[in-house]
């Protein structure tokens, strides 16, 4: 058992240990350097000489790091253990409740996306159950990524030479007169995106189907998926792009993403 585990077990005081030590890591994350022993004991109201044996027994479990002039920061042990809990994560299990929370709102279908080359495939559906229109995108379904309010999230993010290089293969087919099917439209779509943070399918993938979409960051800012409300036309409700966002601000969130890239 380690230091760390040895200190949190003894009684009564077990659950003081642990909370001091978590306000002794909170006081590390905040500082912006190295920090003294007297910083972190003003930080934490702790007395230095408890700080210190706290401190003392997080640095043998590598959670925290002494340096040569008697000062501390968070340690390596944190960062191997951020790296299992990321390579952990499954993306649409942590949408999963926000997106019922949507549903549940709005009533309309709630869609799960993210990129697989020039296509998205859709994680995760929770259904209206009263669709009136022919396109259903059920879990493990594709759709082109310049035809999908989703997909063009992925191409804003794009620099101009890859979307560039998207049209060149992909051809831009369209399914409906709406479609974006050159590349000057699909450019001009996406300043769009990339100004406002969300994207719009305007009955581009089907005639009597629109999409607002927003996208979800991982914890290095990256989009990794990305959510949609999908409705026929005459339900769709322009303030949806508002909830839509939010909801997928949220899951981002909940992957670590602090709104810093």
């Amino acid at each position: 058992m380690s230091e760390v585990a040895s200190e949190a077990s003894k009684s009564p005081g077990s659950i003081q240990v642990i909370e001091r030590m978590m306000s002794l890591l909170d006081a590390l994350a905040l500082a912006p350097d190295a920090a003294s022993l007297k910083q972190l004991s003003q930080a934490t109201g702790l007395h230095p000489s408890t700080a210190h044996r706290i401190l003392a027994a997080m640095t043998t479990a590598r959670f925290v790091e002494r340096q040569d002039a008697g000062t501390y920061r968070l340690g390596i042990r944190l960062l191997e253990l951020g790296g299992i809990v990321k390579s952990r994560i499954n993306i649409r299990e942590v949408a999963q409740p926000f997106m019922q929370e949507l549903h549940e709102k709005i009533g309309e279908a709630i869609n799960l996306g993210a990129r697989h080359d020039d296509e998205i495939v859709y994680l995760e559906r929770t259904s209206s159950g009263r669709s009136l229109v022919r396109v259903v995108y059920l879990v493990g379904g594709r759709a082109p990524l310049h035809l999908t309010s989703l997909g063009k999230l992925f191409l804003a993010a794009d620099g101009p030479q890859k979307v560039r290089d998207y049209a060149k293969r992909t051809g831009l087919p369209g399914k409906t007169q709406h479609s974006l099917t050159t590349l000057a439209a699909l450019e001009r779509e996406l300043d769009k995106v990339r100004r406002h943070g969300i994207a719009y399918d305007d009955e581009e993938a089907e005639l009597g189907l629109k999409c607002v979409a927003a996208p979800i960051h991982d914890d290095d800012g990256n989009i990794v998926a990305a959510l949609s409300v999908s409705a026929p036309a005459d339900r769709h409700d322009p303030d949806w792009m508002h909830q839509v966002k939010a909801t997928a601000d949220a899951v981002s969130r909940a992957l670590g993403y602090t709104g810093k890239k």
